[in-house]
């Protein structure tokens, strides 16, 4: 898997895309009460919270512990009319192009000092305004697609058959306002358009940005389960997180966060939340490694087998894969060290078509 995989935050403007990007990444962005803030994308790499690894750490004392990440891309704000061009939209829906899944923040919080683009806030209106500009987006290019392939069909090419069937499916979908997700293509089907990079075929998780009082209220408040219907519908994720508030606790040191996230009741930050939703969302997986120079976690896409595993760390390790020496991580914390999962049977030799799991902490044998 290529380490690029990148996750868009988008939303209208003025919703705390920008906030909550610097809140996840410490980037120090600087954030207006504007309509488009952010005209360049902003990019930054994100830790994946893993508590396993600090279990592992207690066990093999490395001296360095190494979690996985994920990019961020803050993009700008999108309003009606971006599909046509309307306030640089054409040049911002290239930046969502780009990247491989979405984080759509809609605002739940009430700030009369920050000016709301439609007026007033209304979280299933902001999300409606957004999904139809995607799906104008989106149906343009389709319909000019269809138009190129019906001309290699009058050619008596019969191959892009196929490729119109998808077509016309995904416009009936997009003309209903309906995204691209919706279609429920075959692994075959999403390859006859992949290179469209279709907007909303992108898979998506929805963050409702809630007041700084409900954010230890699991129900997030009556906004936020608006946003949660929506994302229902559609099959998709929806986590509450105050981007105000987890920026000023990115600030602290851990210690102080933790006491500060106690006294307000809330177990874990929303921005844990969002990055764990983040990589399930790309349908990613981590294994382990564990020995004195480094305890680390390595990402993987679900599926992965063993030898491209292997890859992730070094190509030699693939190029000259044998083996791997696995043990799940419960069974190894459970048994208390890799010497007593090994006297339990617990560490299996697999070879090169073990489809790896979440969580096996490996040792590769390999000889180059």
């Amino acid at each position: 898997m290529s380490t690029s995989l990148e996750i868009g935050i988008l939303g209208l403007p003025n919703v705390g895309k920008t906030t909550l990007f610097n809140a996840l990444t410490k980037a120090g962005v600087e954030t207006n009460n504007c309509l488009y803030s952010t005209v360049e994308p902003n990019v930054g790499m994100v830790d994946v919270p893993d508590e396993r690894l600090d279990r592992l750490a207690d066990m093999y004392h490395p001296k360095k512990i190494t979690p996985t990440s994920i990019r961020f891309v803050d993009i700008a704000g999108l309003g009606k009319g971006a599909s046509t061009g309307a306030g640089l939209g054409n040049k911002f829906l290239s930046h969502i192009r780009q990247v491989d899944a979405v984080v759509q923040v809609v605002r739940c919080f009430s700030d009369e000092n920050v000016m709301h683009v439609e007026g007033s806030i209304n979280p299933a209106n902001d999300m409606e305004i957004l999904n139809m500009e995607l799906c104008l987006a989106d149906l343009e290019s389709l319909e000019k697609r269809v138009e190129r392939t019906r001309k290699l069909l009058k050619g008596g090419d019969k191959k892009p058959l196929a490729e119109i069937e998808v077509l016309n499916r995904l416009i009936e979908l997009l003309g209903n306002a309906q995204p691209a997700r919706k279609a429920s293509l075959s692994n075959e089907e999403i390859d006859l358009v992949r290179d469209m990079n279709l907007l909303t075929l992108k898979p998506v998780l929805y963050v409702a940005n809630i007041d700084e009082k409900d954010a230890a209220d699991p129900s997030g408040g009556p906004m936020f389960r608006a946003v949660q219907e929506w994302a229902s519908a559609e099959g998709a994720e929806a986590i509450a997180v105050c981007a105000k508030l987890e920026a000023e606790i990115s600030e602290l040191p851990s210690e102080e966060s933790a006491a500060f996230l106690q006294e307000l009741g809330i177990s874990e930050p929303g921005l844990n939340k969002l990055i764990k939703a983040g990589y399930r969302l790309l349908d990613l997986i981590s294994f382990l490694t564990a020995g004195t120079p480094e305890v680390r976690a390595w990402t993987i896409r679900r599926g992965t087998k063993a030898q491209q595993a292997a890859g992730k760390i070094h190509s030699d390790i693939e190029r000259g894969f044998i083996r791997a020496e696995i043990v799940a991580y419960n069974d190894l914390i459970a048994c208390g060290s890799f010497n007593g999962a090994k006297e339990k049977g617990l560490v299996r030799l697999e070879g090169k078509e073990y489809i790896m799991k979440d969580g096996d902490v490996t040792h590769f044998r390999f000889n180059v």
